[in-house]
């Protein structure tokens, strides 16, 4: 989703950052990554992709579906699920309210069925703009009965991670989802299907150390930050400096940790193909509503 501050009010001076309204061509907004002022329009045109450097813009789970779905093929499931409080954590139920009406979601993952260039298959696309994709005992109920949905009807899944990491806010209980959503993984993977997962910025903490990595192909978007510690917290710990950019999906796929950079106005054709390559022809797949 596109951050709207600044939009609407008059810049300071012509180095601020944020975008601006130009009379001669519209609404502009600044890539935080080459300061290139770039109209609106040509922007979503590319897919929230900088046409001058090819930074990637955060986007939402309900623009990614547009992205990558046919049209008209996405069917929602657990929608109606969402997190409560139940550790009494102070200032949570708050944190909440001001996520949903950031993100208009109910939760920080998505989950459905779509076809992708025809090829049916499960999906998950998790939220930069629910507490930032943070992982709580929602998170990773919708992920795990994704999986087991999968697993029944032999449906393939892909999943678009970005995440914080575990939500604090829930204590023990979010850690536990790392395990529960790493053994729907394994029986989906013991059963025969294919799991797909594209990596974008940032995906971190407990997210990349379960079900993030467990991909049998990981493909990411350039750029995209992936790690479980923060650098900084690494450094301090082992004592010693860190390669630059070592956390970059770069530095990733040259280490054997990402299979592909793969940029979003490609990822459609790439991800139909995988899924096609590693089609269950012995298994029935699920067929109504499509």
């Amino acid at each position: 989703m596109v951050n709207l501050k600044g939009w609407f009010r008059s810049p300071q001076n012509e180095l601020e950052k944020g975008g601006v309204m130009s009379e001669d061509s519209g609404i502009r907004n600044a890539c935080p990554h080459c300061g290139v002022l770039l109209p609106l329009s040509e922007q979503q045109e590319n897919m929230n992709v900088c046409t001058a450097c090819g930074y990637h813009f955060r986007v939402s789970p309900r623009e990614r579906i547009d992205y990558l779905a046919d049209e008209d093929s996405f069917q929602e499931l657990y929608g109606d699920l969402k997190s409560r409080d139940v550790l009494g954590f102070p200032g949570y139920d708050q944190k909440l309210r001001n996520a949903k009406l950031a993100s208009r979601e109910r939760e920080a993952v998505v989950c459905g069925t779509a076809k992708i260039e025809g090829e049916l298959c499960a999906l998950f696309f998790m939220d930069p703009n629910f507490m930032m994709g943070s992982m709580g005992t929602v998170v990773g109920e919708k992920i795990t009965s994704l999986f087991e949905y999968a697993t029944e009807h032999a449906l393939p899944v892909v999943g678009y991670t970005v995440s914080g990491g575990a939500r604090m806010q829930e204590g023990i209980l979010s850690l536990m989802q790392m395990a529960k959503t790493s053994a729907a993984v394994k029986r989906h993977s013991e059963a025969g299907n294919f799991y797909l997962t594209v990596l974008t910025d940032p995906t971190t903490g407990g997210v990349t150390a379960s079900f993030a990595m467990e991909g049998d192909i990981i493909l990411a978007e350039p750029g995209a930050t992936v790690g479980f510690a923060g650098a900084r917290v690494i450094e301090q710990t082992i004592r010693k400096k860190l390669p630059q950019g070592f956390q970059k999906a770069e530095f990733l796929l040259d280490h054997g940790f990402v299979d592909a950079i793969v940029p979003r106005p490609e990822q459609k054709e790439t991800v139909a193909k995988l899924l096609r390559l590693h089609r269950n022809e012995g298994k029935s797949f699920l067929t109504e509503n499509f």
